[in-house]
């Protein structure tokens, strides 16, 4: 019998799209003192993403979540009976690639970005999902401790990542650089991983994912967050990303068209706390973007340098405001799936 070769690659977030995951907020959650400020956030992301393919909730009450979701279309929402620590979809989701053409999904361990909160029934979901008959492909495990937010795809072979993720010793300490690069290679098909060691968020718990700072809008473009206030925080960090961004190269040798997006005001919570909020958290889904706004002066301009990015895509403003409480946004709460998953 002639050898069959495998061949993997890792579908970038504009590739075609059979569904978006959302797992909602409950009284069991970090959420429970503000749900209902934060449930419309939730259902207006599902509701925008309805417009243009189906929406999966995992929810702990159906017909609860129905009730929420009765301006989506019913044949547009699949809901899913299953318990959750919490709502980074992102995170606990699983990811998929491309095996021979043919989509396979990656169910990663998530142990609550590094062992800061419990993430047992997270950690289940995908499997759970797999088990109700929702998630067609097959499934087989990562293998490595592993968040969907702590990496980019070009779609072509390109991963984009950051060090104090990937590398946080409470994640994978066995492994080192080189072992972390050849795993995600083998793993994603990629022929080569772009990593970034400065740039952060005060107030994220995620150890710099790459989804709050660059991402990839096609495989030429990388927006960024840039900070312009010299008297921030974050102005050293991120200088010195976008120093490294500006070294970096496409695979035939020449330079990346860099967009910078807009340094929303400094948001606070009750006790003075800084809030994560970034404009690099949008979700590419089909013929939209969806942008995370904070009912700050920078979000239109935001939303016109996204729509900018993206002129073939139209552009979907959410308030997430709320999500920020948690220290997410609204990349961090979806998780999509490729055409041919559900």
């Amino acid at each position: 019998m002639p050898f069959l070769s495998v061949q993997r690659r890792f579908p970038a977030e504009w590739e075609p799209q059979s569904a978006v995951q959302l797992t909602f907020p409950h009284e069991g959650t970090d959420w429970a003192s503000c749900l209902e400020e934060v449930i419309p956030c939730f259902v207006a992301i599902a509701a925008a993403v309805s417009r243009f393919e189906k929406v999966l909730v995992v929810c702990q009450d159906p017909d609860r979540a129905k009730s929420w979701l009765r301006d989506c279309p019913e044949d547009r929402v699949l809901l899913a009976e299953c318990p959750s620590n919490d709502t980074w979809a992102r995170d606990h989701g699983g990811i998929t690639v491309l095996e021979n053409g043919i989509p396979l999904i990656l169910d990663f361990v998530f142990n609550g970005w590094g062992l800061k909160f419990p993430a047992d029934k997270d950690n289940r979901i995908t499997s759970l999902l797999a088990e109700k008959g929702i998630l067609k492909a097959p499934i087989r495990h990562g293998g490595l401790v592993l968040e969907g937010g702590g990496i980019e795809s070009d779609g072509d072979g390109t991963l984009l990542t950051t060090s104090e993720c990937l590398l946080s010793p409470n994640r994978n300490p066995h492994l080192g650089l080189k072992e972390i690069e050849s795993s995600l290679k083998d793993l994603f098909g990629a022929e080569r991983v772009l990593w970034l060691n400065h740039g952060f968020l005060a107030g994220d718990d995620t150890d710099s994912h790459i989804d709050t700072l660059a991402r990839f809008c096609d495989p030429a473009t990388i927006a960024y967050v840039k900070c312009d206030d010299p008297a921030d925080e974050h102005y050293e960090a991120l200088k010195k990303m976008e120093a490294e961004l500006l070294t970096f190269r496409q695979s035939d040798g020449s330079p990346y068209r860099l967009i910078p997006l807009p340094w929303p005001e400094a948001c606070f919570d009750e006790e003075g706390q800084r809030l994560p909020a970034t404009y690099a958290n949008f979700l590419i889904i089909n013929g939209a973007v969806l942008v995370p706004t904070y009912r700050v002066p920078q979000d239109e301009e935001a939303l016109r340098i996204i729509a900018s990015a993206f002129p073939d895509r139209e552009t979907i403003g959410i308030d997430c405001r709320p999500l920020i409480r948690q220290h997410g946004s609204l990349h961090c709460v979806t998780m999509q799936y490729p055409a041919g998953v559900i």
